[in-house]
């Protein structure tokens, strides 16, 4: 009984005691291209940024970049911003051996005669069925995107400070003023 009552009290303390979880907040990993004047004979190239958001300021992002340095960019500089989303291949790859595997499968039961010299079986077909979903999935994954793209350049005042307040909400420390 004392034992109960002690693993009762250990995992209500690690349960209740929120600290044990904390975790660092992190800002949205985003790429920035930015307009900048060339010397060779076109008027305009664009350079990129990369790094954690974190902070949008009145006239400028704060970057983290992977450096560890701060990197400060000023909004009259952004022609885009990437706000770079999860990778979705494991997903998909993995979705892609599952459907594979049972359409595979289904197929090879529905071919199968057991008293034959049949030597494909369900199992030898729910796997090439596995392996050809997996590839699909993999080329799917792949062409999955859940990056997103914002133009700044050429937005009016109005539409910038929506933008502002969207990314507000990603970055690391979104309240910062």
């Amino acid at each position: 009984m004392k034992k109960l009552i002690s693993l009762f009290l250990v995992f209500s303390i690690i349960g209740l005691c929120g600290n044990l979880y904390a975790k660092e907040r992190r800002g949205a990993e985003i790429e920035i291209y930015k307009v900048k004047p060339k010397m060779e004979g076109t008027p305009w190239e664009t350079a990129h940024t990369k790094g954690e958001l974190i902070a949008v300021k009145k006239n400028s992002l704060l970057l983290l970049d992977s450096k560890g340095g701060d990197v400060t960019v000023n909004l009259n500089e952004i022609m885009i911003i990437k706000i770079m989303g999860k990778s979705r291949i494991l997903l998909a790859t993995g979705t892609g051996l599952i459907l594979g595997a049972g359409t595979g499968y289904l197929i090879g039961e529905s071919a199968y005669e057991p008293n034959s010299f049949n030597v494909v079986t369900p199992g030898f077909v729910a796997a090439i069925g596995a392996a050809a979903g997996a590839f699909i999935g993999i080329i799917i994954g792949s062409f999955i995107s859940s990056d997103k793209k914002i133009q700044i350049e050429g937005k009016s005042e109005t539409k910038i400070k929506e933008i502002l307040e969207e990314l507000r909400k990603k970055a690391r420390v979104p309240d910062f003023q």
